[in-house]
């Protein structure tokens, strides 16, 4: 769901721009007053993780693809104004190394991807928790699946309407063409999110927004392994996507704008993700995914670093019991 530059005309790109800004700005703010210091870590993970699963395309009916977001399942284990900062550092990291994404479409994207996923599923998350006749941890997984469908699915409506927007595709046509498509990527989504959520809640549902805190030698520990689950997928599993085109891609292919697509303004060091002089095509995306989810962890878990004084990080863990 990735725009590239030239699907949208000048004023959408910069009234998306502009609403991106103000929403991250939004989300800074909130992230600064209520972070705990002791899960600073756990965004860099998030954006690690983000990075690599949305490198594993998987084939869905009628010769497309698609790619997980991981807006939801970062909201529901971090907050909202968490994931939206952690998937903003991916779409940046994502645009600037590897191009995937146009720069003037930047804004876009993490209006779509950032603010438009998050906030509209963790809306339906919370919303679902309270109105299902379950218990916790049932309605937990279960709103948290069908928040993540729900989210993917409104991502590409609001894709949709900055394409009629730009004159680029009417509404009529583009509407029914991403929506249609990524209700299908969106049950992906949704069961990854579900199953990912089940699993913390079995093995540390401590690590679930809102929950008590596990110990400093947890949290280090759950770090560690989860940024190599993260490295793993992008370095053994990224390399053997499925090549076909994704939604955006396949809609703008039967609609016929994909022609509209510019090349970036700069070359990105490691664009398509293959890294340059690396003579097999495979060992390339392997250290590209690599190289890629080492600086989305580094990114986010900076910006956390900037965004908490490290004072205050030193007390936390100065507190009995960590």
């Amino acid at each position: 769901m990735h725009l590239p530059d030239g699907f949208l005309d000048a004023k959408t790109a910069l009234l998306s721009a502009g609403v991106a800004a103000a929403g991250v700005g939004l989300a800074v703010h909130q992230v600064r007053a209520s972070l705990e210091p002791r899960r600073m870590p756990l965004l860099g993970v998030a954006a690690a993780f983000v990075f690599a699963t949305q490198m594993l395309n998987f084939p869905i009916p009628g010769g497309t693809s698609g790619h997980l977001l991981g807006g939801v399942l970062t909201a529901v284990l971090l907050g909202p104004s968490a994931a939206v900062l952690v998937l903003t550092c991916v779409l940046i990291v994502q645009c600037l190394m590897f191009a995937d994404g146009g720069l003037l479409a930047l804004g876009a994207n993490v209006f779509n991807m950032a603010l438009v996923n998050v906030g509209g599923g963790y809306l339906v998350f919370r919303g679902l928790k309270r109105l299902i006749p379950m218990e916790e941890k049932r309605s937990t997984v279960f709103a948290a699946a069908f928040a993540g469908w729900f989210g993917t699915v409104l991502a590409s409506v609001s894709c949709a309407g900055q394409l009629a927007l730009s004159k680029t595709a009417p509404w009529s046509v583009a509407f029914p063409a991403m929506a249609n498509i990524h209700m299908l990527i969106g049950l992906v989504e949704g069961l990854a999110t579900g199953l990912v959520v089940l699993a913390v809640l079995r093995v540390r549902p401590e690590l679930v927004a809102g929950a008590a805190e596990p110990g400093r030698a947890g949290r280090r520990a759950f770090v560690a392994y989860a940024l190599l689950l993260s490295l793993g997928l992008a370095v053994f599993v990224a390399p053997f996507a499925c090549p076909w085109p994704d939604g955006l891609e396949a809609v703008a292919r039967a609609l016929g704008f994909a022609g509209k697509a510019k090349a970036p303004p700069f070359a990105a060091p490691v664009s398509e993700y293959q890294v340059p002089f690396i003579g097999s095509p495979t060992a390339a995306t392997a250290l590209a995914g690599l190289i890629g989810t080492l600086i989305a962890f580094v990114a986010a878990y900076a910006l956390a670093r900037v965004l908490v004084p490290v004072l205050n990080a030193r007390k936390e863990d100065a507190r009995p019991g960590n």
